[in-house]
């Protein structure tokens, strides 16, 4: 396995082919091993994974304390070599519930400092707004988040989860490293017009959600009985005769993929990299691995080659748009921006 390394945009840091994606060690799966979580970081920074992404909201603080604790204790090195990205403005409640965004400039400079000190650091590579706040016009988030990188708490601007417009008017403000949004098999709407802005003013993707919360990792059953705590008990994708049918889909993709000696999720990350391949690269997959075992099986994409007849196969396959049930919950559908 080679890790192949390229900018984030045309402004952004080096990153590796693959990031990390945190989340899940700290919420919304279900209970994680800190222990194992922790190892698992360590194993993705030997193994040459440099992104790291973690979210100020992410069990009200857990997720950066952990990722805090993993670069506090890696050898230097590796621990040098680590970018770490940053989502910010998702308000919760002491109960758990979400409670909307803040983009307000004095609340991102808020934000960022109680992140660097979760986190341990003195600066954080890249930092976005977890969902744009419907009453703050973007140019202010951005511009709040530009005057932190002149004074060096910031090294990069990111988005998350926004539309065309959005993205060119927060350009037209400051240099935009990347775009981070859901893209995978079932997950495509960003094919549309916003991959094609991106790619047109030089913003890289960090796609999250490339094995859709497990769906399609081959690892997931229809029997398989979700905790309360697990958001994807409630993700209209695992419900009823709509998991039924994206499972059909997945053991479409399973003949594929052994056809081809590789797992499935191996073959869906790799298709999301085939994504980029012809742009530069411009596509980074973020894995949301909780272990050392599903971290290397991830990893393992990156020695996947997709060729033509592979490509079109999948698309027989997985057809764009096949997907039953929506990416969240309808209240959560309607923050995720458009324009």
């Amino acid at each position: 396995m080679t890790m192949r390394t390229h900018p984030l945009g045309t402004t952004g840091p080096q990153v590796s082919a693959l990031g990390l994606g945190c989340m899940g060690m700290s919420a919304l799966y279900g209970d994680a091993d800190r222990t194992e979580s922790i190892a698992t970081v360590h194993a993705a920074l030997e193994a040459g994974v440099t992104l790291l992404d973690t979210g100020d909201f992410y069990a009200m603080g857990h997720n950066e304390m952990l990722v805090g604790e993993a670069l506090r204790t890696a050898p230097a090195a590796l621990r040098e070599q680590a970018q770490v990205s940053v989502k910010f403005g998702a308000l919760r409640s002491p109960d758990g519930d979400w409670a909307g965004y803040d983009g307000r400039p004095a609340a991102v400079k808020n934000f960022a400092a109680y992140s660097l000190q979760r986190l341990g650091v003195d600066h954080i590579d890249v930092y976005r707004i977890a969902r744009l706040d419907p009453d703050v016009p973007i140019e202010e988030t951005v511009g709040a988040i530009s005057e932190l990188i002149e004074k060096g708490y910031v090294r990069h601007v990111g988005l998350s989860e926004v539309g065309a417009d959005t993205i060119r008017r927060a350009a037209a403000t400051a240099p935009i490293a990347d775009l981070q949004i859901e893209y995978s098999l079932i997950s495509r709407g960003i094919e549309e017009s916003i991959l094609p802005t991106t790619r047109e003013l030089g913003i890289s993707i960090t796609a999250y959600g490339v094995l859709s919360r497990g769906l399609i990792s081959g690892h997931f059953t229809r029997d398989r009985q979700l905790a309360a705590n697990d958001f994807r008990a409630h993700s209209p994708r695992f419900q009823g005769e709509n998991l039924r049918h994206n499972l059909d889909l997945v053991e479409a993709l399973r003949k594929i993929a052994e056809h081809k000696g590789v797992s499935v999720a191996q073959i869906a990350i790799a298709w999301v990299l085939s994504r980029g391949a012809q742009h530069n690269d411009d596509i980074v997959p973020l894995v949301g691995a909780r272990t050392r075992e599903r971290l290397t099986e991830s990893l393992g994409a990156l020695d996947v080659t997709l060729d033509a007849a592979d490509l079109a196969a999948i698309e027989r396959a997985v057809p764009a748009d096949a997907a039953a049930g929506e990416r969240y919950p309808a209240p959560q559908m309607a923050h995720l921006g458009s324009k």
